[in-house]
């Protein structure tokens, strides 16, 4: 398939660089007209939140809506201005979507004791995805036009947080730019450089109008299109990188391009749709979570993978084609100037670390552990305004409710009683009593009278471990004591209880991912390589700089490291960075350990072929990382929080992969394990098929009869 693909597009390169091109635009148009429904599913089915949820929609038939604050906030006090307030407010209440709109200084609580905050709640008519940005921004720009002579008008809600305007594409440009800059740096080519640059751009532009396409047909988050394009421009320019500098180097080696085109799909292009199917397997291994909100993010990142590697080895090689005489000269010319031979380098290290392997094995392991260590305290939840730009009014209105109403208004714990009305006067009781509850509502009796819902006010912030602590106890201890004298049902809701219950579901199934993940892939890795310590090598190494990444996050993220706003980590950010970080060292662990594998098969001397195997891989692979790096990095220049973790915990897993691990510690523990790295059991080694990742000219093969023993 591969060569019927490849062979097809080198032949036929206008064509199919034509095809692309009408795919590219013809996507992009039909997703412009129709449009997206993206759709954010964050039911966790059998957890206590969860059934919260359900229960109001159960006894809410007109459908649950949404709504908006109006935070006030003057320091001489509101009621010198309640006139220029109760006008607004009757101006907003006029605006489309607007149902009613509740008076600060009337309604019970919207007052704070001093008199200098207060807040107003606009009900809208429709539920959140119905309300066009459009129609909240007016809100906001409605509400904000007294803010004069001293009052302050801020706006709060999850869709004031959604409406405001942030600056966008700048992280994708700078990354795109960086990896440019480096690309040009490699081959010493605008030209060049521009291929592998162009191949990601074609994959991730056509992907972004399907994924838009099949949210019609599957439930994507809204946040999959950002994490798409993290991912696509990283996989895209890093696996098109690695056949065009196989293709570079059998030119150098004297071979002319078609047969260079060939070599070059024959190894490097067989490695990259291995390290895809790896990278693809360990995104659908989400799906074992069996958590709605990561169902459809795995599914448009796995869709981006595909995409990049037919990318790679369809349009490229037709680039390829069209270009490769102006190519091969600018590659010739820039060889010419080069005064050091290609690799000489890797192989001067290669050498140093084989002298005393336990000496970078040892440091390089002890290092990787000590970054693993501050993820032992991760900490997950749901982001909230507290975790905005202090510019936007979202971020605002959180702090202005913060300081008049107390540090857990913002975040109120949502309190159910199944029961009778008398059940659920002893649980407000005891609520009010407790020392981590600030105040507590009147209980609300729903439609039938058996079921009453209360907000709890904790002493702590939503984002504060205080308050899960809190959820925490009164779930194990409080409630239960109590049910077991009322026989009511007792069941506690909101932010804070779903970002616990969302930690807690993710903790129960993680044995069941990490199993599917790393067992498919060990699988896959020994039946290419036909080796047994390879792939327990591999999982190892993989899931110590999965962890170191989590570990750096938690330092900045977490505990608030260079300036960075404290706070959880995103539920859903640790399993996604396991599964794509998993996915791309594979990457770096196909391409190194299939040209070590294919000097071995050629030599039978384990040590030369590791030695030549890093010297023809290393500028390669700290290339193809850099490119990673500043792509992944770029991320921390977006508004948003969970990018901004994303990007980094990406950016520093592939650092650490890519340099460390694979340039110095798999070497050592390559050397100490000698030929005996490529040791397969005889029974196995008959059971698992034959995938042969490099198609060797017969002449360069050394024959089965003349390989080391253990080769066997």
């Amino acid at each position: 398939m591969l060569h019927r693909v490849a062979g097809w597009a080198m032949r036929r390169a206008g064509l199919a660089v034509a095809l692309w091109l009408v795919a590219l635009i013809v996507v992009t148009a039909g997703s412009t007209l129709i449009g997206n429904t993206y759709k954010d599913d964050n039911s966790l089915p059998g957890t206590d939140s969860q059934r919260v949820v359900d229960t109001f929609r159960e006894h809410q038939p007109q459908g649950a809506t949404e709504s908006v604050q109006v935070v006030l906030y003057d320091e001489s006090g509101l009621a010198q201005a309640k006139s220029r307030i109760s006008t607004m407010l009757a101006e907003v209440a006029e605006l489309p979507h607007v149902h009613a709109v509740a008076d600060p200084f009337t309604a019970k609580g919207s007052l704070s004791t001093d008199g200098k905050t207060a807040y107003a709640t606009v009900e809208l008519d429709v539920a959140a995805p119905d309300m066009p940005a459009e129609d909240v921004r007016a809100i906001i720009h409605k509400a904000q036009e007294i803010a004069k002579d001293g009052l302050q008008v801020e706006l709060g809600g999850d869709l004031v947080r959604g409406a405001e305007e942030s600056a966008g594409g700048a992280s994708e440009g700078a990354g795109i730019l960086a990896a440019l800059v480096i690309l040009v740096f490699l081959f010493g080519s605008l030209l060049a450089a521009s291929l592998p640059l162009l191949t990601a751009v074609f994959a991730v532009g056509s992907t972004l109008g399907l994924l838009i396409l099949a949210s019609h047909v599957f439930t994507i988050p809204s946040y999959t299109a950002p994490v798409m394009m993290l991912v696509g421009l990283g996989v895209g320019i890093d696996y098109a990188l690695l056949i065009f500098s196989r293709y570079r180097g059998e030119l150098l080696k004297g071979a002319d391009r078609p047969k260079a085109g060939r070599i070059a799909l024959d190894t490097a292009g067989r490695s990259v749709l291995f390290a895809g199917c790896t990278v693809v397997i360990a995104l659908l291994g989400l799906l074992a979570l069996g958590l709605g909100s990561l169902q459809g993010l795995a599914l448009g990142v796995t869709v981006t993978v595909l995409t990049t590697m037919l990318a790679a080895v369809s349009l490229l090689p037709a680039l390829l084609s069209l270009f490769g005489k102006r190519i091969e000269r600018s590659i010739r010319k820039h060889a010419a100037k080069s005064r050091r031979h290609p690799g000489d380098g890797w192989r001067k290290l290669a050498t140093v670390v084989q002298r005393g392997p336990w000496v970078p094995l040892v440091l390089g392991t002890v290092a990787l552990v000590v970054l693993c260590l501050p993820a032992l305290d991760l900490r997950l939840g749901f982001a909230d305004a507290s975790t905005d730009d202090p510019a936007k009014t979202s971020r605002k209105a959180y702090d202005l409710l913060s300081k008049g109403f107390g540090p857990g208004f913002n975040g109120p714990l949502i309190v159910m009683s199944e029961g009778t009305p008398d059940a659920a006067k002893e649980l407000n009781s005891l609520l009010a009593k407790d020392p981590g509850i600030a105040a507590v509502t009147p209980p609300q009796v729903l439609a039938d009278g058996k079921v009453s819902s209360m907000l709890a006010f904790p002493t702590s912030g939503p984002q504060d471990e205080a308050t899960s602590e809190l959820v925490q106890r009164l779930r194990d201890d409080t409630l239960p004591a109590l049910a077991g004298q009322t026989k009511a049902t007792y069941l506690i809701g909101g932010s804070t209880a779903a970002a616990d219950d969302f930690a807690n579901a993710v903790s129960k199934r993680l044995p069941i991912f990490v199993l599917v993940v790393v067992g498919l892939s060990a699988l896959l890795l020994m039946t290419v390589f036909r080796s047994l310590l390879i792939p327990l090598k591999a999982a190892v190494l993989n899931l110590l700089s999965i962890g170191a990444s989590l570990g750096v996050i938690t330092l900045v993220f977490q505990q608030g490291w260079f300036g960075a706003q404290q706070g959880p980590i995103e539920a859903f950010v640790p399993v996604m960075i396991f599964a794509i970080v998993f996915g791309l060292s594979m990457d770096y662990e196909v391409f190194l350990i299939s040209r070590i594998h294919e000097e071995w098969r050629r030599s039978g001397d384990a040590r030369e072929a590791v030695r030549e195997g890093l010297a023809n891989t290393g500028s390669v692979i700290t290339a193809a990382a850099a490119i990673m790096i500043v792509v992944f990095g770029a991320f921390l220049l977006s508004p948003d929080r969970m990018l901004k973790q994303f990007g980094l915990g990406l950016a520093v897993a592939v650092l650490l992969d890519a340099l460390l691990i694979r340039c110095v510690i798999v070497p050592a523990v390559l050397r100490l394990l000698g030929a005996h790295a490529w040791w397969l059991p005889g029974w196995l080694d008959r059971l698992l098929p034959v995938i042969a990742l490099e198609r060797a000219e017969p002449a360069d093969v050394v024959p089965a009869d003349e390989l080391e023993p253990a080769h066997s």
